[in-house]
């Protein structure tokens, strides 16, 4: 019996689904150069091929229907390394205005597509509320996405800023409210949504959006921490946070520097002055639970206007693996676009 299905916390649903997995295994690595030759053996392609399968099988469109939504694909160049980078547009059918949600993938700033079936069904399930997706398939560190490239911080960073960039530049052609355009991601995508809304705060751009939303942001960089019980408490559902891969995926270098934009809980409250309304919502179960909280209660200590919700019952990224958990999936769908809509 592996942690997930041992857990009476974790939700019936959740157990059922996904108590098959087995307890996963985070190994550590001395160098990007030797994790990069790893990951290019054929084996590990091929393992990645069929995780994908997997994921691509989680587009379920019963719960997410293709009906009532214009889907396209958009592209777009990145600066300042003048790459391009696809974007996953979803939004309700007809000519009205909506506002806007700006999805930043999963994957731990690693792997993962937006255009995997999962990603599309989660999407697709945001736009259901009446809001414009755009989700960008920006560069991994390590597997590539639909860019084909694989970078080190901060090429996705870059490529996620310039996506919200491109959706302002371009929101009357896409019939989006370019004063209501949030940002959200889950896991490495929370990172991310963190440290992009920074990023455009320290260029002066931040009046481009009008939020954050960040689930269960990956955003320490080393574990277990002694500051958050939960890396140890919740360690092994699901993720094991225990090896240094995405830390040496995304360039030691910068958590050794401690980068906030590599690495948002490095971020001082100098740092996140000046953001819009920012919510992190976290899931019981998750070992990064304790430190969206910490960020959560960093940000209301320099003022900026916060919200945090707590997902009872769930593990690390519950709702994007949507067909496990519905009714959560739906709520928290609902409540990304009540911030794009309202604040």
């Amino acid at each position: 019996m592996n942690k997930i299905q041992s857990d009476s916390r974790i939700h019936p649903r959740i157990r059922r689904i996904m108590g098959a997995m087995p307890d996963p295994v985070a190994p550590s690595y001395e160098s990007r150069e030797q994790l990069m030759e790893i990951v290019s053996r054929p084996k590990s392609i091929e393992n990645r091929r069929k995780q994908d399968e997997v994921l691509d099988a989680l587009d379920d469109q019963t719960l997410a229907p293709l009906e009532g939504l214009d889907i396209s694909t958009v592209e777009f160049t990145s600066e300042p390394d003048g790459n391009t980078v696809k974007m996953l547009m979803i939004r309700p059918e007809g000519d009205e205005v909506v506002t806007a949600v700006v999805y930043l993938h999963g994957g731990g700033m690693m792997s993962m597509s937006a255009f995997l079936g999962m990603y599309q069904c989660w999407g697709r399930l945001i736009a259901h509320q009446g809001v414009a997706v755009a989700m960008v398939d920006f560069r991994n560190s390590l597997y590539p996405s639909s860019s084909g490239e694989v970078a080190p911080f901060p090429a996705g960073l870059n490529d996620c800023v310039a996506g919200v960039k491109h959706v302002a530049a371009n929101a009357a052609d896409f019939g989006i409210d370019p004063e209501r355009i949030v940002v959200s991601g889950e896991s490495g995508g929370g990172n991310l949504t963190l440290a992009t809304g920074m990023k455009l705060l320290a260029d002066g751009d931040i009046d481009l959006i009008s939020g954050l939303y960040a689930l269960c942001p990956y955003i320490v960089g080393e574990w277990p921490d002694e500051r958050f019980p939960s890396s140890t408490e919740n360690n092994g559902i699901f993720l094991d946070l225990t090896g240094n891969t995405g830390t040496v995926a995304y360039g030691m270098e910068h958590f050794e520097a401690k980068n906030p934009l590599a690495w948002p809980m490095f971020a001082q409250p100098s740092d996140v002055q000046g953001l819009p309304m920012t919510v992190i919502s976290v899931n019981e179960c998750d070992p990064l639970r304790d430190e969206g909280i910490e960020f959560y209660r960093m940000l209301n200590d320099a003022d900026v206007p916060a919200r945090c919700r707590q997902v009872m019952g769930t593990i690390h990224g519950s709702e994007i693996f949507s067909v496990s958990c519905p009714d959560v999936a739906k709520e928290t769908a609902a409540s990304i676009a009540h911030l794009a809509k309202h604040g």
